[in-house]
């Protein structure tokens, strides 16, 4: 899995890492299983301190998204959400709402956001459990 940081990002870097994850298995391009670099090689290889990588690999847990194996390292769960799905809905209801804000703010209409979910939603693999 390759993990690219822009330092010149607004983005705290954890939470680069945690959206890079995060669209590898939404995209298919990471699948059940399959096991993440250990937090020092993700570290040495972004330059990074460890503690960095470990607080993206802790909100990645936390999430579900992946799945920590004692001695065996991290690897992507394939399991949707545990939240339940009142949860589940109010924080795709904030996404949405902070999606539409932004756009509004940078000067989009309503159907430039519509045609950009729509291209957004093709590159997302919907065919799980749970979506």
């Amino acid at each position: 899995m390759l993990i690219h940081i822009d330092p010149h990002s607004a983005e705290p870097v954890f939470e680069q890492i945690v959206f890079q994850v995060k669209t590898a298995v939404a995209q298919g391009r990471s699948v059940s299983g399959d096991r993440l670099p250990s937090v020092r090689q993700l570290a040495k290889e972004l330059s990074l301190n460890p503690n960095t990588v470990n607080r993206a690999y802790d909100a990645l847990e936390r999430d579900g998204v992946i799945v920590r194996r004692q001695g065996a390292g991290c690897f992507v769960s394939g399991e949707p959400s545990a939240l339940n799905g009142r949860e589940r809905r109010r924080r795709l209801g904030d996404a949405t709402a902070r999606l539409v804000t932004e756009a509004y703010h940078l000067g989009f209409d309503a159907e430039h956001v519509r045609d950009a979910v729509e291209r957004a939603l093709t590159k997302v693999r919907f065919d799980r459990p749970g979506s």
